[in-house]
């Protein structure tokens, strides 16, 4: 026992240092005299919305998978991105891109986060309570307001304009290159917000993955533990999609892989690797974007794709096994 402690502590040291060479060939790579004043505070600005970003989609997709007791589930299910897209679509719909352009970017992330957050815990309030009530009806239950949500989005946004939709769909994929940075410190302190309230709770959610039964004969608090962190989730998603928007396959990538490395139960360990590996997955997919591909493509395309491919290698290994 006591070796796989020391070997976990190991793989998170070596976590670390990947990280923190990732760190230091975002922020290093092509610096001069001349343009480092410049270059260098953009991309800690967009060093600042990836750590918020990996903390958010890292911390929620290993709880989220704890709680419904399913490894390929994340909270994408929920139809939060679908939400934000038609909050988004909305906008440009009725109020015309203008509006989209020129509201300041506080307002519109407000009005976003407000919405996911607001519609999810009415949803979580409404469904997950009763005795014949459980987290699968409530995971059914989103899955069908996100299919409603994408279809009405997609609906309008045939009936838009081809120059309003060009201005929409800037919104429709996450990325880091216009943050705005105001919204950053909102971001960081709702986090950390969440992070405070969920600090205690590793050891609880250690035994909630043990089942919903054997979490209550073990004087676990089930429904309490699992409705505040189902509204923690859609907290951190709906924070981290506001700011940067949707990415979908990052959460089932780094928490599959995190589950792999570190081969234990314990969510301190989890949570802490899948955090790490998005780190890295941001920091090199978004270097590969503008260096490598000369901004030719988006970094939710890179990160999809290949949690695309993931998805399906680990479902057939699933097959097989």
């Amino acid at each position: 026992m006591r070796q796989g402690k020391v070997d976990n502590r190991t793989k998170l040291i070596m976590l670390l240092v990947i990280t923190a060479a990732a760190i230091a060939l975002f922020l290093c790579y092509g610096l001069t005299q001349k343009n480092l004043g410049y270059f260098l505070p953009l991309r800690l600005k967009k060093l600042a919305a990836i750590t918020l970003v990996s903390y958010s989609v890292g911390y929620s997709a290993v709880v989220f998978q704890t709680i419904t007791g399913n490894k390929i589930l994340t909270p994408s299910v929920m139809g939060l991105d679908s939400l934000y897209l038609f909050v988004q679509t909305v906008i440009v719909f009725f109020f015309q891109s203008k509006t989209l352009t020129v509201m300041k970017g506080n307002l519109n992330f407000m009005i976003s986060v407000a919405v996911m957050v607001g519609l999810s815990w009415l949803l979580y309030l409404l469904l997950f309570k009763g005795e014949h009530k459980n987290i699968y009806f409530l995971l059914l239950a989103g899955m069908v307001f996100g299919r409603l949500f994408g279809g009405m989005a997609s609906f309008m946004q045939v009936l838009l304009d081809p120059n309003e939709f060009e201005v929409l769909q800037g919104k429709m994929f996450a990325s880091f290159t216009s943050i705005n940075t105001g919204l950053l410190g909102i971001s960081a302190v709702i986090c950390m917000g969440c992070l405070l309230m969920t600090w205690r709770d590793n050891k609880k959610l250690d035994v909630l993955a043990l089942g919903a039964d054997t979490a209550v004969n073990l004087g676990v608090d089930y429904k309490q533990l699992v409705r505040k962190h189902l509204m923690i989730v859609s907290v951190l998603i709906s924070v981290s999609t506001a700011l940067v928007g949707p990415i979908t396959f990052l959460g089932l990538l780094v928490v599959s892989l995190a589950r792999q490395l570190m081969d234990t139960y314990r969510h301190g360990e989890l949570t802490k690797s899948a955090c790490l590996l998005s780190m890295c997955f941001l920091i090199y997919g978004l270097f590969l974007v503008e260096k490598v591909f000369s901004m030719g493509t988006t970094l939710s395309v890179i990160i999809n794709f290949t949690g695309g491919l993931y998805f399906l290698y680990y479902m057939m290994r699933q097959a097989k096994a």
